[in-house]
């Protein structure tokens, strides 16, 4: 027993840490060995006195008395900032004594340690962007910023919907957010540490749909990869695929998409093997299904077999309670991205903004309020920060119009805006509105701004 106590006594007086226990009194009953050497005391010169003779600036009188624990606290000792931790000794519910530890016993010992987690801290933060750009899904339901009922009651939806296998349809004006909610769905699914891979169904040229989404095989055309190439079904293989702008997808791709949800199989283009996989598709679209249906422009049992969960996002006039949520939190993201000091948006704005139709919707919402952080003279955000056309509706006179003449209006409006800062280039116009190639035609021809 003897020995032991010993050999105990030598690891304490030997330890790294500097320790020091006091009393309730906040007299010194034990100091190790290194500590006294540091204070340049003998250890039996040392015990039984006051903590303040003996430490200079020390808390462990204080702490005997508060009860409360210190930790990672700066103690300034003979020159120099040193990491000290200071603990109560409770027995019985009532405090007897402390104990104090010094763990850095200088700040340049703490800053090589601080600089070696900063330095494992950027290898994880490697290994985690990785994963990110392999996983794919970048979002989650906090990033859904509302407060209105319809999009609550969405909100739950997925926590219901998202661990099953069942293919989403996802329904909604250009903007509105229906990748937000993909991502959402992957993100709390049981495929979650799976690939995401997202598929623009109306931004890939058509020739190169099927080997964007299938794959090929080595030699299977002139300019093909050796070694052939994995298709998008292939690399999100126990993941989730998201078909965005599904609508836009051409007949003879609507036939080949339907056997990998019926058979779980695929073929690249020049292989004579399938290949099975295991995808949960969610597909997304602008356009009215029903309708292409009926005009044999997209397959009726396609229609059905990914339309198993209807997911209807509504646009943003239709929950105009998000509006003022939406800018605030637009305004501070850009503010604090761009450096600039906003933080407040003017009434008479608000009023603008809420009166607005938001034929764009939340993607619109976010580009008035990067003009206007950029544009604002001051903390807060005026009307004369306002895009033009926005300022315009404030004298906008909507009586005698229907509700689809208004938002017709205001859609050939932004399309007009959109072309003008483009330089006519539709393909770029399209983009920043947020919608398809062949829906930009459509509208301009609808409009006649060709």
């Amino acid at each position: 027993m003897i020995f032991q106590h010993q050999i105990l006594e030598a690891v304490i007086n030997n330890a790294y840490e500097w320790i020091v226990v006091v009393d309730e009194k906040g007299n010194i009953i034990y100091m190790n060995k290194n500590y006294c050497e540091f204070l340049e005391r003998k250890q039996e010169e040392v015990i039984g006195k006051h903590v303040t003779e003996v430490i200079e600036n020390t808390r462990m009188h204080i702490v005997v008395k508060t009860g409360k624990e210190e930790i990672a606290d700066l103690h300034y000792i003979k020159g120099n900032y040193m990491i000290a931790n200071r603990i109560p000794i409770v027995v019985d519910g009532r405090v007897i004594g402390a104990v104090g530890t010094v763990i850095f016993r200088d700040t340049n010992e703490w800053k090589r340690m601080n600089s070696h987690i900063k330095s494992l801290l950027l290898q994880l933060q490697t290994y985690f962007q990785e994963w990110t750009e392999n996983n794919g899904a970048k979002y989650t339901l906090t990033d859904l910023i509302s407060c209105s009922k319809q999009m609550e009651e969405l909100k739950e939806k997925v926590k219901r919907i998202a661990d099953s296998d069942i293919s989403v349809l996802i329904r909604g004006e250009s903007g509105t957010g229906k990748e937000l909610f993909a991502h959402s769905i992957h993100q709390l699914s049981s495929r979650s540490q799976k690939p995401f891979v997202k598929v623009n169904c109306g931004a890939i040229p058509e020739h190169l749909l099927e080997s964007e989404l299938f794959g090929y095989e080595e030699g299977a055309f002139t300019g093909a990869k050796k070694g052939g190439k994995k298709g998008k079904f292939q690399l999100a293989d126990g993941g989730t695929i998201f078909l965005d702008e599904i609508g836009d997808l051409p007949l003879h791709m609507q036939v080949k998409l339907l056997r990998v949800l019926q058979e779980k199989e695929m073929e690249p283009i020049g292989s004579i093997k399938t290949v099975s996989v295991d995808v949960r598709i969610i597909a997304a679209t602008n356009r009215p299904l029903e309708k292409m249906v009926e005009e044999k422009r997209f397959r009726e049992d396609l229609y059905y077999r990914i339309n198993v969960i209807p997911f209807v996002i509504p646009p943003l006039r239709e929950r105009p309670g998000d509006i003022e949520m939406l800018a605030y939190h637009f305004m501070k993201k850009i503010a604090k991205r761009s450096g600039k000091r906003v933080n407040a948006i003017s009434a008479e704005v608000m009023k603008l903004l809420r009166q607005h139709v938001w034929p764009g919707n939340i993607r619109e919402l976010e580009n008035v309020m990067e003009v206007a952080v950029h544009f604002a003279n001051g903390e807060t955000i005026t009307v004369d920060a306002l895009p033009e056309y926005l300022k315009a509706n404030s004298s906008y006179q909507m009586k005698g119009k229907t509700l689809k003449e208004l938002l017709e209006e205001t859609e050939k409006a932004a399309i007009q805006q959109s072309l003008q800062r483009c330089g006519r280039d539709k393909q770029k116009a399209a983009k920043e509105l947020g919608i398809s190639k062949s829906a930009m035609y459509e509208k301009i021809k609808k409009y006649g701004l060709s």
